[in-house]
């Protein structure tokens, strides 16, 4: 059996349509990142929906300026299997 819930989000100028599917076993999250240059995380969004994830991803980038890209922000994508592997402060759409 699978269950799903949709999430309305608005993450800058996108909006997205967030669904969470669970299945058995094995769980994608997929997990947004802004970082800065000294690896601290300044913005985190996790979800399960990959096209989601990377539509996300563009706008992390997009909204990254080019002095913040100069000098070592970076905008990184990344899978984990469980919501325990997620930073705390994230902002977890499930």
């Amino acid at each position: 059996m699978v269950n799903q819930r949709k999430q309305k989000v608005k993450l800058t100028n996108v909006s997205f349509e967030l669904a969470l599917v669970y299945t058995r076993g094995k769980m994608t999250i997929w997990v947004n990142e802004q970082i800065d240059p000294s690896g601290m995380i300044h913005a985190c969004i996790a979800c399960c929906d990959e096209t989601q994830a990377q539509a996300c991803h563009e706008s992390y980038q997009q909204n990254l300026t080019e002095t913040q890209k100069a000098a070592g922000w970076e905008a990184r994508l990344r899978t984990v299997e469980s919501w325990d592997e997620v930073p705390v402060n994230a902002l977890k759409l499930d």
